[in-house]
């Protein structure tokens, strides 16, 4: 196996496209991430490495890093994780954790732990949700859903608050609700105001990803969320997409419930680890 690292986002896309969309729900996050990348958002340079079979040529698995966030991985076996490891190690030794589908992110984990001699942290489980069609929420709440404004107040508290509950970096969160704002793809539910609030990622190969759904602690438990999603995965289908998809943190048993209720069926898992560095002392 060949293994390719490197800092230019557009040598990585031409390499990696096609084994990333033949896979658009497990790859989801990271052929989005890959898309719309601002180096600006990031405190350090972006990492990419992928691995080519070494006859074919055939990628058998991707990874990247934007500073100050974890390595965001693709779906591959135990042994491409191996030989991608030891290089993005050498690239990015300071690499603190991974995120991705399972059983990918254990073997990248298990990798770093034997090259690295640091500890593994496990921390946060998710399911992988998806659908093509959407069932009515068993409750309506009062209110509709419609595009969110610039004029909406806590957005951007609201993305930080869901980051910061993600165990996620909250650097360029302004941006990234800016962006949002402007392409469309930041929706709210409004009840005398915003109630409740879901963006949405741009679709690969027809999947389209919900997040971050967030709903602030005084306004839960109204079903403001859950029929946001009913109705934002609805206006997504119906404008061309042919699955919507979400990720739920296991240890939440109410998110995972409320979207099984609008069609959301489980499809796989995700693990996130954290790295911690063992300091050698003199």
């Amino acid at each position: 196996m060949k293994v390719f690292i490197t800092r230019d986002a557009a040598e990585f896309a031409a390499h990696t496209d096609a084994f990333l969309l033949s896979r658009p729900i497990e790859h989801n996050v990271l052929a989005t991430v890959a898309a719309r990348l601002d180096p600006a958002d990031c405190t350090d340079a972006p990492v990419f490495g992928w691995v080519e079979a070494g006859g074919s040529g055939a990628v058998s698995g991707a990874a990247l890093r934007t500073p100050p966030r974890r390595l965001l991985a693709s779906s591959m076996t135990a042994e491409t994780a191996d030989v991608l490891m030891a290089r993005l190690l050498e690239a990015d030794p300071e690499l603190p954790g991974v995120n991705g589908p399972q059983p990918a992110a254990s073997y990248l984990a298990q990798a770093w732990r034997r090259l690295a001699g640091g500890t593994v942290e496990p921390a946060m489980s998710q399911a992988i949700y998806w659908l093509s069609q959407v069932d009515e929420p068993p409750r309506r709440p009062p209110g509709q859903s419609r595009l969110a404004e610039r004029s909406d107040r806590g957005l951007v508290e609201w993305t930080r608050a869901f980051n910061w509950e993600a165990g996620m970096p909250v650097v360029g969160v302004e941006s990234e609700v800016e962006r949002r704002l402007g392409d469309g793809g930041l929706f709210v539910w409004d009840h005398d105001g915003a109630a409740s609030m879901v963006g949405i990622s741009a679709p690969v190969t027809g999947v389209v990803r919900l997040g971050p759904v967030y709903t602030p602690p005084a306004a839960r438990r109204h079903g403001y969320a859950t029929a946001l999603v009913a109705e934002v995965s609805r206006r997504v289908l119906a404008a061309g997409a042919t699955k919507c998809m979400l990720y739920t943190d296991l240890a939440n048993p109410t998110s995972n419930s409320i979207y099984q209720t609008v069609g959301y069926r489980r499809s796989n898992d995700a693990h996130e680890y954290h790295f911690s560095h063992n300091l050698q002392r003199g």
